[in-house]
């Protein structure tokens, strides 16, 4: 025999007797559980988070093929972003934006993804001028989940990372399906939606080893010169993070409707080839979706390709990047035809990557209902190195508060605009954000809802 308590609760169980002793059973999260409205649990009155990510690709668009003739609502998709079709309703497109270099080079394939990430352009090829725009973010809404964030690369290059707080702290991704799935739902994975919840002993050890290193730092700052204590600010402030995630992990998680730990992935072949990247970008892509539904993180980077992109294509000698400058544009196409082939298939992975957001119910919408994503390139047009126009995408609805499915031109202003609005929209409460001529002060109101 079993019976339903009386009380519908986010750690619902079945309680009876079988064979004289007492059992529980615990039920999956239902609608029922949720509120009414479908935006949060019924128990706790807890709205859903709004999580944020990044998407970057490499070496930018052919113009004639890829800008739509249309801006507003319901822009058309030329040849290069036919792709989008399926997510266009879910996606903003932004061209016409620009990096202004205020007399600084031009360093071919950095300067444009840096002013875009951080707001500000480089001197140099060593130079990160400020926190990237997730890493803004994460310091505001990451600190409540396992991880502070999450970051891979389908490269299958762990230097491809565009997420960083310096040039001395540049946030390594995972570049293997397995040992991001390992990492995330491994061992030390706790399932969010399961009725019992025992603390890792091992956990345990870490917290308590952690504190006591905490107390023998405060006595060692002492004897440090002001140089030294600037230069452990940063490792002591990661320590903190550390500290924080393994609190997190002895306290029992709180459910996660959309939650559905995936299958171990197959192992993958290494290497630049476009197919073997879209399958690894693939895999990654699938993991990143459940771990941000299955609340392990509100901040996550995805690499499909570099800046300066290598990938290559079987059967043709030259890789993406060389393509770029040695392809002459075909006076009837008005493009590089075998360029494109690659921008194209780029535009399929992030059609892919946003799709695999929109498939995952959550509440009275999608998981993609609850993010948002800022996507971007490195160049406009590679074969001269163009910061004019890189394009730029959000996807997304951001629990209500972004607009979607509007193609918008820039008309030339500083693409820092886009990087304001998303951390505005995210509740950061800055005034500006950048330097010099790439400083942005104003939201782009037509994305706003």
């Amino acid at each position: 025999m079993l019976i339903k308590s009386g009380k519908f609760g986010r750690r619902q169980i079945l309680r009876g007797v079988l064979g004289g002793a007492a059992v529980t059973v615990g039920l999956p999260l239902l609608d029922c559980f949720l509120s009414e409205d479908g935006k949060a649990l019924a128990a706790t009155a807890q709205p859903i988070p709004v999580r944020f990510g990044t998407w970057f690709w490499g070496l930018g668009m052919n113009n004639a093929v890829f800008i739509p003739t249309k801006t507003g609502a319901d822009f058309d998709l030329p040849e290069e972003i036919q792709a989008l079709a399926s997510v266009r309703q879910h996606i903003n497109l932004l061209t016409n934006y620009r990096v202004l270099t205020d007399g600084r080079p031009n360093l071919c394939h950095y300067s444009g993804w840096v002013a875009l990430r951080c707001g500000s352009v480089p001197n140099d090829r060593s130079d990160l001028p400020a926190k990237s725009i997730d890493v803004l973010v994460a310091d505001a809404i990451g600190d409540g989940t396992r991880f502070r964030a999450l970051d891979c690369a389908a490269t299958g290059n762990p230097r491809d990372s565009y997420s960083f707080s310096s040039a001395d702290s540049i946030n390594v991704p995972e570049v293997s399906a397995i040992d991001f799935y390992t990492k995330v739902f491994g061992p030390d994975f706790r399932n969010p939606n399961s009725p019992t919840f025992t603390p890792d002993p091992k956990v345990m050890l870490r917290e308590s080893v952690l504190s006591g290193v905490s107390d023998e730092r405060a006595a060692f700052e002492r004897d440090l010169g002001a140089a030294d204590k600037a230069r452990l600010d940063e490792y002591y402030t990661s320590l903190r993070q550390l500290e924080q995630r393994l609190q997190l992990q002895l306290q029992k998680p709180p459910p996660a409707p959309s939650c559905k730990i995936p299958a171990k992935p197959a192992d993958q072949p290494i290497g630049i080839d476009v197919d073997l990247v879209q399958a690894r970008h693939r895999a990654m892509t699938d993991l990143m979706v459940m771990a941000v539904a299955c609340n392990q993180t509100r901040v996550f980077n995805m690499t499909y390709s570099n800046s300066g992109s290598l990938v290559t294509r079987q059967g043709y000698e030259r890789n993406h990047h060389i393509t770029t400058h040695e392809e002459p544009v075909d006076p009837k196409l008005s493009y590089q035809p075998d360029n494109s082939w690659f921008v194209r298939r780029s535009m399929a992975e992030w059609a892919y990557f946003v799709e695999a957001l929109a498939k995952v119910p959550e509440g009275d919408g999608t998981l993609l209902d609850n993010v948002l994503v800022y996507a971007h390139s490195d160049q406009e047009f590679a074969k001269i190195h163009s910061l004019n126009g890189i394009p730029m995408f959000t996807a997304g609805r951001a629990g209500g508060r972004l607009k979607t499915g509007l193609h918008l031109d820039g008309k030339g202003e500083a693409g820092t605009r886009l990087g304001y609005t998303v951390q505005k929209i995210m509740g950061l409460p800055i005034s500006q954000w950048g330097a010099r001529s790439m400083t942005a002060s104003s939201e782009i109101g037509e994305l706003v809802a």
